[in-house]
Protein backbone atom coordinates (compact mmCIF):
# COMPACT_ATOMS: atom_id res chain seq x y z
CA UNK A 1 0.00 0.00 0.00
CA UNK A 2 1.16 3.60 -0.74
CA UNK A 3 -0.48 5.21 2.34
CA UNK A 4 2.95 6.22 3.99
CA UNK A 5 4.15 7.82 0.62
CA UNK A 6 0.44 9.67 -0.05
CA UNK A 7 0.79 11.00 3.29
CA UNK A 8 4.61 12.35 3.50
CA UNK A 9 3.22 13.80 -0.45
CA UNK A 10 1.07 15.62 1.77
CA UNK A 11 3.65 17.04 4.59
CA UNK A 12 0.99 15.49 6.96
CA UNK A 13 1.66 13.37 10.50
CA UNK A 14 0.16 9.96 11.01
CA UNK A 15 -1.57 11.82 13.81
CA UNK A 16 -3.28 14.59 11.58
CA UNK A 17 -4.88 11.68 9.34
CA UNK A 18 -5.92 10.02 12.42
CA UNK A 19 -7.80 12.75 13.69
CA UNK A 20 -9.21 13.47 9.95
CA UNK A 21 -10.54 9.92 10.10
CA UNK A 22 -11.25 9.62 14.03
CA UNK A 23 -8.99 7.06 14.80
CA UNK A 24 -5.89 6.50 17.08
CA UNK A 25 -2.32 7.57 15.57
CA UNK A 26 -1.64 3.86 16.52
CA UNK A 27 -4.42 2.37 14.22
CA UNK A 28 -3.42 4.18 11.43
CA UNK A 29 0.31 3.47 12.31
CA UNK A 30 -0.96 -0.25 11.85
CA UNK A 31 -3.00 0.42 8.68
CA UNK A 32 0.15 2.21 7.09
CA UNK A 33 2.48 -0.81 8.05
CA UNK A 34 -0.49 -3.15 6.64
CA UNK A 35 -0.17 -4.63 10.68
CA UNK A 36 -3.93 -4.08 10.06
CA UNK A 37 -6.31 -4.81 7.59
CA UNK A 38 -7.53 -1.15 5.92
CA UNK A 39 -11.19 -1.12 6.59
CA UNK A 40 -13.66 -0.25 2.95
CA UNK A 41 -14.96 2.65 4.65
CA UNK A 42 -11.49 4.05 6.08
CA UNK A 43 -10.03 3.09 1.89
CA UNK A 44 -12.67 5.11 0.23
CA UNK A 45 -12.08 8.32 3.19
CA UNK A 46 -8.65 8.32 2.21
CA UNK A 47 -9.14 8.19 -1.86
CA UNK A 48 -11.69 11.03 -2.01
CA UNK A 49 -8.59 13.20 0.45
CA UNK A 50 -5.86 12.19 -1.39
CA UNK A 51 -8.09 12.71 -4.95
CA UNK A 52 -7.13 9.03 -6.47
CA UNK A 53 -8.18 5.79 -6.62
CA UNK A 54 -8.38 2.93 -4.32
CA UNK A 55 -6.79 1.14 -6.58
CA UNK A 56 -3.87 3.35 -6.52
CA UNK A 57 -4.02 3.23 -2.98
CA UNK A 58 -3.85 -0.87 -3.17
CA UNK A 59 -0.85 -0.74 -5.52
CA UNK A 60 -3.30 -2.43 -8.33
CA UNK A 61 -2.14 0.51 -10.66
CA UNK A 62 0.52 2.62 -11.04
CA UNK A 63 -2.04 5.83 -12.33
CA UNK A 64 -2.97 7.84 -9.64
CA UNK A 65 -5.29 9.83 -11.03
CA UNK A 66 -8.85 8.57 -10.00
CA UNK A 67 -11.19 6.72 -12.48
Amino acid sequence: MRLKDLREDADLTQAALADYLHIKQNTYSQYENGQRQLPLEVLILLARFYHTSTDYILGLTDKREPY
